[in-house]
């Protein structure tokens, strides 16, 4: 039994780069860290591998070759393989591009019972890669996990947090989870699993590879576009109103009755 754990390497927030010509994110010689969100799927696949006898965990990423890191950083934590997806082919994918083309990398992996994925990427916040998967490859989702009550080959229960509390869901396996913070807090590496991660020779896996249909992938292949983006204007100073609180609310009441009459 296959456990996949789907990860994306992202910059560091403070070192966001647009690239002007085709509104995507610059990611070469960027500074970047496995997605925050990402790491609670790492942790929560390799607790469900502790549990079920004869599970294996294979951490998948689709990226630049940089993005091999954060697959090392990975397999460090106890992930037992790993697949980067990397191609010119794949670049400028937007979150059904991307999910179709996560799918067809799973297919070929094939034996999986469960997907993870963190609920959302820092760098898009979109929280559609995880569904999108789900929906490639026609198997039940689950959002927002916080907590996994059962657990065999077959099936899951799960709770799902919601605005209210949390929903308890019983899905059959395979199914994609995606998971929240709540859920667990990840391990650091272990110096056996450095090393064993600094010795692992990752696979990279093409187009070609994967059998993908080249007019799904890619830019060409992406049914959205940022058509354009742009850092916004700094806001003017402010004023800072000071006097007895009746006075301030009095003066605070003109200025507004001001700006909304025009």
């Amino acid at each position: 039994m296959k456990i996949i754990v789907l990860i994306k390497q992202v910059p560091e927030t403070t070192d966001v780069r647009i690239d002007p010509e085709t509104n995507t994110l610059i990611r070469e010689g960027v500074d970047s860290i496995i997605n925050p969100f990402d790491m609670y799927a790492i942790e929560e696949a390799l607790r469900v591998k502790e549990r079920l006898e004869g599970a294996k965990v294979v951490v998948i990423s689709m990226g630049p070759p940089q993005a091999v890191d954060a697959l090392k950083e990975a397999l460090s934590m106890g992930c037992d393989e790993a697949v980067l997806l990397s191609d010119r082919k794949f670049a400028g994918s937007d979150t059904w591009a991307t999910s179709y083309t996560l799918a067809q990398a799973i297919k070929k992996i094939g034996d999986y019972r469960l997907i993870f994925c963190g609920k959302q990427a820092s760098d898009g916040d979109t929280a559609q890669v995880g569904p999108g998967v789900s929906t490639h490859l026609d198997i039940p989702q689950v959002t927002y996990v916080k907590h996994i009550e059962q657990i065999d080959t077959h099936a899951a229960k799960v709770e799902r947090m919601t605005e209210e509390g949390y929903d308890i869901i019983e899905t059959p396996l395979p199914a994609v989870l995606t998971v929240v913070k709540e859920i667990n807090e990840p391990r650091l590496p272990s110096l056996k699993g450095k090393m064993r991660a600094k010795k692992a020779e990752i696979p990279v896996w093409g187009a070609g590879d994967i059998s993908c249909d080249e007019d799904k992938i890619g830019l060409d292949g992406s049914p959205t576009r940022v058509v354009k983006i742009f850092t916004p204007p700094p806001r003017e100073g402010g004023r800072i109103l000071t006097g007895e609180p009746d006075e301030v609310a009095k003066e605070l009441a003109g200025l507004i009755k001001d700006i909304v009459t025009g």
